[in-house]
């Protein structure tokens, strides 16, 4: 799949990056909207990959407290390399302006595929908006 890659802020990609959060979070897994959308957005540095026909597809965040949040892929484009693409983008984007760990709290299921990218599960499993979690973090800079 073509694609591209865009980091921004709120202003610039809340459109694309609330639709697929939309679509993966509030239809999908059923998490309530009032939990989805929050006002840590417009402090973020967001991560949105659109297709040729200039539809996002996938996205993710950044907080300023170096915790990688909201990482959905649309169902149709899974198993691409997208999700991976946006780990990355926002990783580096951490490592650029000085975090030396990221961390994020992953849905269960998808321990694996972040343990893949350098990420180590640590603490207790928990659960978040219904959905089991487990926290992780990366170190990306020494």
């Amino acid at each position: 799949m073509d694609t591209t890659l865009r980091l921004g802020n709120w202003a610039e990609l809340e459109a694309g990056a609330s639709a697929v959060r939309y679509d993966v979070f509030v239809q999908e897994q059923n998490v309530p909207l009032a939990l989805e959308m929050d006002e840590l957005d417009a402090d973020c540095l967001h991560a949105v990959i659109y297709n040729t026909a200039g539809e996002a597809v996938a996205t993710g965040r950044l907080l300023p407290s170096a915790h990688i949040g909201r990482m959905a892929v649309k169902a149709n484009c899974r198993g691409q390399g997208l999700g991976a693409e946006v780990l990355l983008a926002l990783r580096e984007a951490a490592k650029a302006r000085g975090d030396s760990t990221v961390f994020l709290s992953a849905q269960l299921h998808a321990v694996p595929f972040y343990s893949k990218y350098g990420f180590e599960a640590y603490g207790d499993v928990y659960e978040d908006a219904g959905i089991t979690h487990r926290m992780m973090r990366c170190v990306v800079s020494s």
